[in-house]
């Protein structure tokens, strides 16, 4: 992949850190490449990763 940074966006991939440019024929952006891509999801599949779900107030009745 040829980088050019004046005229692209650069990111870090999110598994290994390595800068990415954010161009349309990079497939795996944001990351660098398809194995980074699949750690990312097995990680979500393995639930390593988890959105926060709010905790309900400890003083609330739960209806009957």
């Amino acid at each position: 992949m040829n980088v050019d940074s004046s005229s692209s966006r650069v990111v870090t991939c999110p598994t290994c850190g390595k800068p990415v440019a954010w161009v349309a024929e990079n497939r795996f952006r944001p990351f660098c490449s398809e194995r980074c891509k699949k750690i990312d999801l097995g990680a979500w599949a393995a639930e390593d990763y988890r959105v926060p779900e709010p905790e309900p107030p400890l003083d609330t009745e739960l209806p009957d």
